[in-house]
């Protein structure tokens, strides 16, 4: 499926891409075997302002990182006037694993740290939107909490419950919203059963939302290192997407990535 997902990509035409600091080996073999399979033209820049002055001018439409720091990168973005959205970044991971037809999608991994609900929603509003590139036309949503209902002494399972609220009453759109789920619920239809789980998204999950960056990002390195899913990441909701894989990421995952944002940007 990812495979797929890159050859479509590749037949949009490949788009110039600011390579932000590829001074080591796996940043600029993946920005230009993405160069060699047509996802990209690679543009090489020295510093995150640099890229992000290109990007604001139009002289590149999307922003890879390279060998440098997340947080680093995103203030030059969100420094960039003309590069904000009219909403908050988030990181989309996407990926392929046996035993699913589809791929997988887990937000937030890598910006937002302790999101209140606000966050969460545009969160969740930013993947769903992202899944509707990558080719899932109403994605189910899973809002991960530790327990399957509501409890004041566990917030993230509150927050999942107001945004599967928020999606009925139309504050989020394009997906089903249910939550709280725990991972086994999200993904196991025999786990949802033997819990007596009555839900449209549990075993079945399209998107998984993590309650904060620390158990996205685990699920992410999870899936990717114990797992061996093959994955791309990269930030959505600004004016261009940006490639944000981890520091050692295989050139495949930064592949993958650029296939990603071309997708994203259509």
């Amino acid at each position: 499926m990812i495979d797929a997902l890159i050859e479509r990509a590749r037949a949009l035409g490949p788009v110039r891409a600011a390579i932000v600091e590829a001074d080591e080996p796996l940043s600029r073999e993946g920005a230009l075997e993405a160069q060699r399979r047509g996802l990209i033209e690679a543009v090489f820049v020295d510093t995150p302002e640099a890229a992000a002055v290109a990007a604001a001018a139009g002289d590149v439409r999307v922003i890879f990182k390279g060998h440098v720091h997340s947080d680093a990168l995103l203030h030059a973005i969100v420094s960039e006037p003309a590069l904000r959205g009219p909403g908050r970044m988030s990181h989309v991971v996407v990926a392929e694993f046996e035993n699913r037809a589809t791929p997988l999608l887990v937000s937030d991994a890598a910006v937002h740290i302790a999101p209140d609900l606000d966050a969460k929603r545009e969160i969740v509003q930013n993947a769903i939107d992202a899944a509707h590139a990558f080719g899932i036309e109403r994605p189910r949503v899973a809002v991960l909490s530790a327990i399957e209902t509501v409890a004041t002494r566990i917030p993230s399972s509150v927050d999942a419950a107001a945004l599967s609220e928020m999606a009925r009453r139309g504050q989020i759109t394009g997906g089903i919203v249910d939550g709280p789920l725990a991972l086994d619920d999200a993904l196991s239809p025999e786990a949802a059963a033997a819990k007596g789980i009555d839900s449209p998204v549990a075993g079945s999950a399209d998107i998984l939302i993590a309650p904060d960056l620390d158990a996205g990002n685990i699920i992410y390195k999870m899936l990717e290192r114990v797992a061996h899913a093959r994955c791309g990441g990269l930030v959505v909701g600004a004016k261009i997407p940006v490639v944000l894989t981890s520091r050692a990421d295989s050139v495949d995952a930064r592949v993958i990535s650029c296939a990603l944002a071309r997708l994203v940007l259509g």
